[in-house]
């Protein structure tokens, strides 16, 4: 069992602290949030992506390891859905016996030692999922997700071994051998039975995941183990433990026996400034409840790296001290003065007489699938004549998004026509999903007009969600409309450069119902905080919204369509739950999409914007956008943009005159 001394060591003195002693330097190192990002490639711009990638990060991964006598190599989990290349692989090749995913086979060929599941890996269903992962060459562990529930988390059927533990022989400063056997488990958000609840439903059960550690983590004790990491597939969010918490890194780091933590789902690195003045968080030196912890963003962006320093003295381990940091591929390559690496599979000669580098390896053995993905993606399906794009997508300039309305709008009516239903008036809500955020100012959908390929599908809707429908009244759409209101900060009249957009609340929590007129007045504070909870129940946003030309009458009902991960709940919204599903039939929205466009063939001009917002005479915001919104400002005239130079993100920004939104 670890015995806590001194709680930080600075990683540069390790090696002086280990001369002349017993003392053992034992690294961990994470990937989190890969989603599929296995090369720095963008398979929306069918460009390449430097900075991003597994492929990228190996380097850093090998010479982590370099660095280290001991070190360990682990996975967070979402590393199987994100790009076109997962739905290629999901949808159309679909994978025959011997098959190996390439991200398993990224893995295997890295030497991960274990890895955990998060939430997306159960997007393309339960079958595809445990066929990809008979292939890991390391344990993948996951405690809280069961086949079939006990009475207690330990009486479950999991659906992966709760945790493992590695027998290992650390190597001393001495250069003399220790045994140590370290415990791994496994967490993934307790949310995700509902979020994909049409492929899980009766299949797999959750529990909370601070119960479920504080059930298994004795067990680990009991069966010898020395050190106890969590890779915990949740995030930093509230101090105070609540049942179901989806970011339960605060309260989990508290849970008597676990060493060092390993945390994601949030798409965020820590240690990082934005937790400072956080509860139990201390941003600077990386340690939550007074233990390491690390988040390396995602899609292979940064590793995340976790120094123990160790002793082994009476027949137990001690930690002497502990380091956490993360390294990014992008500053790394910036560092050695050259461009991220955009590493491109096929164009790497690897001779035969001489042992490629890991990157090559594995850069040669995605070529295949890699050009059979972009080859699959250029099919063409219909055209545009108009720009659609989700720059201007929170100022009401929807038309992208009106694009995607019109195609569930289509199969929500088609399904519910013989139904008792038929005769409730029919809206569509629809987010933009590449709206900048932590992800960047290259974050954006950016279409020209011209031909429309399957990668531009995806481009548009950059997840397999399958189509929902509630049924819901009036009084629950404005509800939609206010939650929505919260991505906004709120603009005092008369104000000046203000931030219209809330960086708390994630682009894709902003919600528009096409079929609506609706105009929000953010003068007004917001009825919801960023992560749902209502903040101020009587505030009101939403000033105006009318169904054909008519006020909403707030007993009226209507269809409203949405898709599988809202419809259970996700995000916030209200009336929402599997009791409220009018429709849910397991349809991927990306494919209605596609049979709407060859259908119509042509997207042309569509309605005025669904969004408008009260004029608050003498107010400026500042709005940030991609650089890409440029050669668009004409469509957003009514605020009189100005530009004001980059964001230190590198992102847009425009000075908007709300005077005469």
């Amino acid at each position: 069992m670890i015995v806590r001394g001194s709680t930080l060591f600075n990683p540069i003195s390790f090696a002086d602290a280990a001369v002349g002693s017993r003392t053992v330097h034992l690294r961990l190192i994470e990937t989190t949030d890969l989603h599929l990002h296995l090369l720095p490639f963008d398979y929306f711009t069918d460009s390449p992506s430097p900075g991003v990638g597994l492929l990228a990060a190996a380097e850093l991964i090998e010479a982590a390891r370099a660095e280290a006598e001991n070190a360990l190599l682990f996975d967070n989990g979402d590393f199987l859905q994100g790009t076109a290349m997962g739905d290629y692989l999901a949808y159309q090749r679909k994978g025959t016996a011997g098959d190996l995913h390439p991200a398993i086979n990224a893995m295997n060929a890295l030497r991960y030692d274990a890895i955990t599941l998060g939430n997306h890996e159960f997007n393309y269903g339960i079958d595809f999922l445990m066929s990809t992962l008979s292939g890991a060459a390391c344990p993948v562990v996951s405690a809280n997700l069961a086949t079939r529930k006990g009475a207690a988390p330990r009486g479950d059927r999991t659906l992966v071994r709760p945790y493992v533990l590695l027998d290992r022989m650390l190597t001393d400063a001495s250069g003399a051998r220790h045994p140590i056997r370290i415990g791994v488990i496994g967490f993934a958000p307790p949310q995700v039975i509902d979020w994909d609840r049409h492929h899980l439903h009766n299949a797999v059960h959750s529990r909370d995941i601070v119960e479920t550690a504080r059930a298994w983590v004795p067990e680990m004790r009991e069966a010898g183990a020395d050190v106890i990491v969590a890779l915990a597939h949740t995030g930093i969010g509230a101090a105070q433990h609540g049942d179901g918490m989806e970011n339960a890194a605060i309260p989990l780091a508290r849970v008597p026996g676990i060493d060092a933590l390993m945390l994601g789902h949030n798409h965020m690195v820590f240690p990082s400034p934005i937790f400072t003045g956080t509860a139990g968080v201390d941003a600077q030196t990386g340690t939550i409840a007074g233990k390491p912890a690390v988040m390396s963003g995602f899609w292979g962006s940064h590793i995340g790296l976790i120094d123990l320093l160790l002793s082994h003295e009476g027949g137990r381990w001690q930690v002497l001290g502990t380091h956490t940091q993360t390294r990014s591929v992008a500053a790394a390559a910036a560092t050695a003065g050259q461009a991220a690496p955009a590493v491109t599979p096929g164009r790497q000669k690897v001779s035969a007489s001489s042992p490629a580098t890991v990157v090559e390896r594995l850069a040669a053995s995605i070529a295949s699938v890699h050009e059979d993905t972009r080859n699959a993606i250029r099919r063409p399906v219909a055209r545009t004549d108009v720009a659609l794009h989700s720059y201007f997508a929170h100022l009401g300039e929807t038309q992208a998004l009106s694009l995607i309305a019109d195609a569930q709008r289509r199969h929500v009516t088609a399904r519910l026509a013989d139904t008792g239903l038929r005769a409730l008036p029919v809206l569509s809500a629809v987010a933009p999903f590449k709206c900048g955020g932590l992800s960047g100012p290259g974050h954006f959908t950016d279409i020209p007009p011209g031909p429309l390929a399957l990668r531009h599908i995806a481009d548009l809707y950059s997840f397999p969600n399958a189509i929902a429908a509630l049924r819901v009244t009036a009084a629950e759409v404005i509800a939609w409309l206010e939650r929505s209101a919260s991505a906004f900060n709120r603009l005092r009249p008369g104000g000046e450069d203000v931030l219209l957009r809330d960086a708390r609340v994630p682009g894709y929590n902003f919600e528009v119902i096409d079929g609506l007129e609706v105009e929000f007045d953010l003068s007004q504070p917001a009825r919801y905080g960023p992560d749902g909870t209502i903040i101020n129940a009587v505030a009101e946003r939403v000033r105006k919204a009318a169904f054909d030309g008519k006020p909403l009458d707030p007993a009226q009902e209507f269809i409203l369509c949405t898709n599988s991960y809202r419809a259970s709940g996700a995000g916030g919204f209200p009336a929402t739950g599997a009791g409220r599903c009018a429709l849910q039939d397991g349809t991927i929205t990306r494919d209605l999409i596609r049979d709407h466009l060859e259908q119509i063939q042509t997207v042309t001009s569509g309605a005025a914007p669904p969004v408008r917002f009260t004029p608050l005479p003498g107010t400026h915001a500042l709005f940030e956008t991609g650089p890409g919104a440029a050669a668009h400002l004409d469509q957003i005239a009514r605020f009189q943009p100005e530009r004001r130079g980059l964001s230190s993100a590198g992102f847009m920004r425009l000075r908007l005159d709300w005077s005469s939104a």
